[in-house]
């Protein structure tokens, strides 16, 4: 029965893709394998039909959607690629060193990796729910450069679809000018799975926005933020940040090093004050 169903699933398959071209061809192929996979490693029928049931609709779904040009694919294509390379060096709990640790318990640590650079992570926990912090990083991302001294201004140039932008960010200059401004173009993406939501980004080329005048445009990534709620307090939230950086320029390590870790002992802080703002009165 299972065998007769696949080869019906392909049949129809074949027919719609007779009328696709590019990606969006080699999208639907994709999943059909999946499919296809599915098939013959279900432990039974039930599960299969589910599975089917669930990613036909997702398909159906996505082929209603206007199309994505080889561009914006390409685009979406880096914010995963971020995503999973910052998982990965997350996920590797070796020959992380202490850097700092703040009297109220948060941590910057640091590694470096042989492909990457020397990375940075940020271990803290807010008082706020994981919705609260999500809102104020994702969908009000724009207004970082208010509470943020840090950052000068985060501008997002192009949306594409519902988890891929590409962002224009300026970095204030550090006390002193001993790090000058730096901008950067990135493309973020945003995931949520399960309880847990997923942040990443990293450094693209967009033709809207060539180099700056008066900005040294620098790199990041693959650089991320997990936020997830603390294991028996829902109302807290565990937030993780990988940063990576090339600041570009002549700078000595030792003043890289000691920039980035206060950068997000500081981000925590300013992040902090943000939340904690009261809430505006609406009549």
């Amino acid at each position: 029965m299972l065998p007769a169903t696949s080869k019906l699933c392909a049949a129809i398959s074949y027919r719609h893709l007779r009328n696709m071209t590019g990606l969006r061809r080699q999208a639907a192929v994709a999943i059909s394998q999946e499919l296809s996979r599915l098939v013959s490693h279900s432990p039974g029928p039930s599960t299969w039909i589910h599975q089917v049931r669930r990613r036909s609709s997702l398909l159906s779904s996505r082929l209603e959607e206007k199309p994505f040009s080889e561009m914006e694919m390409s685009y979406i294509k880096q914010g995963e690629e971020a995503l999973q390379k910052s998982l990965r060096i997350l996920e590797d709990q070796d020959d992380w060193k202490t850097e700092t640790v703040a009297g109220n318990g948060d941590k910057v640590l640091s590694k470096v990796l042989p492909d990457v650079g020397k990375v940075f992570r940020l271990e803290v926990v807010v008082d706020q729910p994981l919705d609260t912090v999500y809102g104020e990083l994702v969908d009000n991302m724009e207004q970082m450069g208010d509470w943020n001294p840090n950052v000068k201004e985060v501008r997002i140039l192009e949306k594409i679809g519902k988890d891929t932008v590409i962002t224009h960010e300026k970095a204030a200059a550090t006390p002193g000018n001993i790090v000058g401004p730096r901008d950067f173009v990135s493309v973020r993406c945003a995931k949520r799975r399960g309880s847990t939501c997923v942040l990443a980004g990293m450094s693209t080329t967009y033709g809207a926005m060539p180099e700056q005048e008066g900005f040294i445009r620098a790199e990041n990534g693959p650089t991320c933020m997990v936020l997830r709620p603390l294991p028996g307090s829902p109302s807290q939230t565990r937030l993780t940040w990988l940063l990576s950086i090339d600041l570009k320029g002549w700078l000595p390590k030792t003043i890289i090093n000691q920039v980035l870790s206060q950068t997000q002992v500081d981000f925590a802080k300013h992040l902090r004050q943000r939340l904690a703002r009261p809430l505006p009165v609406t009549c």
